[in-house]
């Protein structure tokens, strides 16, 4: 019995010394961080998304404080306040002109308004619906729905609709773009913060083509650029586009566009 106590109380000092010699050791042979990549990380907003091309923040702070990469503006989540904090650390001029993007859906053609060629059953993955003939709608562009974007957003900032759609929840969207890269159609875009309508179509079939398969698709008509000829209204490849730089009257544009695919943003 005593023999297992002296045991006890061994292994209890040496615990105790060896921990205070860990916490000595750590206090006086710690490397001590550098004041301006310790303000480099507290620029940063810590959302860890890789939008910058690193693993996370920490790492993007110390890429900028080695030299190894120069651009401050990689961190789209940070806008503009992050990037003129970082500017100002690093003793740079910063251009903090460019807005602001997000992502939005350009496609409103659900169960309800798209036309479906087959009955899909397999594995509800948007990238694995795409390997099925690009998908089981008619329209080889529009949204498949099973919400891989939802599942790399870092903010949940994506839901799903009762029209088997998603769409961005603008206040928690963070611009990373990481939807942007994971949708497998291509119908999530960045746009400006402020913009105001969006032409929620993704189309580039011919108008005829584009009827048959959505109601409220794109037939690339040109009322659009009729309509609101200040609006910033192009059509390309049978699809019309917004001009965001262009701040015209798009109001009339919305109201004759015959499919109602012009859609505000808020």
């Amino acid at each position: 019995m005593i023999t297992i106590l002296y045991a006890f109380i061994s292994i209890t000092l040496l615990g105790a010394f060896f921990g205070i010699g860990l916490a000595i050791a750590g206090k006086y042979l710690a490397v001590k961080k550098d004041e301006k990549l310790y303000k480099l990380e507290r620029a940063l907003p810590g959302v860890n998304c890789g939008a910058c091309g690193f693993p996370g923040c920490s790492q993007y702070a110390d890429a900028i404080f080695e030299g190894k990469v120069t651009e401050l503006s990689l961190c789209p989540p940070g806008g503009p306040e992050t990037l003129a904090k970082l500017g100002e650390i690093m003793g740079v001029v910063v251009d903090l002109t460019k807005e602001k993007e997000i992502a939005q859906v350009h496609c409103c053609g659900g169960k309800d308004s798209a036309v479906y060629a087959f009955n899909y059953e397999g594995i509800p993955d948007c990238n694995a619906a795409y390997s099925m003939y690009q998908g089981n709608k008619v329209c080889k562009y529009g949204c498949l729905g099973f919400g891989n974007c939802i599942t790399v957003c870092p903010t949940n900032a994506i839901v799903s609709t009762d029209q088997e759609l998603v769409r961005v929840i603008e206040s928690k969207c963070i611009s990373c773009a990481k939807c942007v890269v994971e949708c497998p159609v291509g119908v999530i875009k960045m746009i400006p913060v402020s913009a105001d309508y969006i032409v929620s179509c993704n189309s580039n079939d011919k108008g005829a083509a584009t009827k048959k398969a959505c109601k409220v698709g794109c037939i690339g008509c040109k009322i659009c650029d009729k309509k609101s000829p200040e609006g910033g209204f192009k059509i390309d490849n049978f699809l019309a586009t917004i001009d965001y730089s262009i701040k015209g009257e798009r109001v009339s544009a919305v109201e004759a566009c015959p499919s109602k695919c012009i859609l505000p943003t808020k």
